[in-house]
C-alpha cells in the first residue's frame, strides 16, 4: 500500500497536493511497522506495558495518521491499471460492498466494534488467549487496526469520501467514544491493587518490575497517550468546525450580494 501510495503521490504532482500530507502518511506507516515489530512482541509477552503500547500505536496513532496522509486517492491512482480495472472498480460499484462500508462507517458500529474490541480483548481469559496463542494475536491486533479504522473514518474525512459525522458531532464523540471509554479502562488498569493478567506474573522480574507495577505502567500509557490523542483530535475538530461555519457565512454573504 506505501508502495501504491508512493506511486500515486508521483502521478499526482501536476495535481494540487500538500507534500505534507506524503509525510504524515508515511510517518503512521511506520508506526504501523514499528507496532509489529518481532522483537516488541517478543517483549509483549513479558511485559504488559509493552503489549499496551503496541495496542496505542495500532488504535491511536498509526489510523488517524494514515487518513491525515488522504491514501485514497493516490493508493488507487498507484495501482496497476488491470488490478484498478479488474479489481476495485467491480468491488466498488457492487451494491452489497458499498452497503457493506455504509454500515461500517455509521457511527454506532463503528464505536461498537471499536470501544467493545478494546473492552473485549482486555478481558483477562480472551487476553491471555492472545498472549499465549500467536494466532489469537494476529486476530486480536487485526480487531484493534481494523477497528479504529472506522472509527477514524468517522471523525476524519477520507477523501475523497467524508466522516460520516457533522463537525460539531465529532467533537463530542472523540470524548464520547474515545477520550472517556479510554480514561475508563486506563483508570481501572492504573489504580487496580490486584493483578488481572496472571500471565505475566513471573516474568516481569528479569525488568525489574512486578506485575502489579507493570500492569499500572500499560494503564498509564493507555491513559496518557489516549486522551492525548483523543483531546488533540477534539481540538481540530473544533478548529475544523469554525473554519466550515466561517466558509458557509462567506458563501452566504456571497449569495446575498450577487442576489
Amino acid at each position: 500500500m506505501a508502495a501504491a501510495y508512493a506511486r500515486g503521490v508521483r502521478r499526482m504532482k501536476r495535481r494540487r497536493w500538500r507534500a505534507w500530507r506524503t509525510g504524515v502518511f508515511f510517518l503512521g506507516t511506520l508506526t504501523l511497522l514499528f507496532a509489529l515489530l518481532p522483537a516488541l512482541d517478543v517483549l509483549a509477552a513479558d511485559l504488559f506495558s509493552v503489549h499496551m503500547l503496541q495496542h496505542m500505536l495500532l488504535t491511536a496513532i498509526a489510523p488517524p495518521l494514515l487518513f491525515i496522509g488522504e491514501p485514497v486517492r493516490p493508493v488507487l491512482m498507484g495501482l496497476p491499471e488491470l488490478v484498478r480495472a479488474r479489481v476495485v472498480r467491480p468491488l466498488a460499484r457492487k451494491g452489497p460492498v458499498r452497503t457493506l462500508v455504509h454500515v461500517l462507517r455509521h457511527p454506532l458500529v463503528a464505536a461498537l466494534v471499536f470501544v467493545g474490541g478494546v473492552f473485549l480483548w482486555h478481558w483477562p481469559d480472551l487476553y491471555v488467549a492472545a498472549v499465549t496463542d500467536a494466532r489469537v494475536h494476529v486476530l486480536e491486533h487485526a480487531h484493534f487496526f481494523g477497528g479504529a479504522m472506522l472509527f477514524w473514518s468517522v471523525v476524519i474525512d477520507p477523501v475523497p469520501f467524508r466522516g460520516t459525522l457533522p463537525y460539531a458531532a465529532r467533537i463530542i464523540y472523540l470524548l464520547i467514544a474515545g477520550a472517556a471509554q479510554n480514561t475508563l479502562l486506563g483508570g481501572l488498569l492504573s489504580f487496580s491493587t490486584r493483578v488481572l493478567y496472571p500471565h505475566y506474573t513471573g516474568r516481569t522480574a528479569a525488568y525489574g518490575l512486578d506485575a502489579l507495577t507493570d500492569q499500572r505502567i500499560g494503564g498509564a500509557l493507555m491513559w496518557v497517550i489516549g486522551d492525548a490523542v483523543f483531546l488533540l483530535g477534539v481540538s481540530l475538530a473544533f478548529f475544523r468546525w469554525l473554519a466550515h461555519e466561517e466558509e458557509t457565512q462567506r458563501r452566504r454573504e456571497r449569495g446575498t450580494l450577487h442576489s
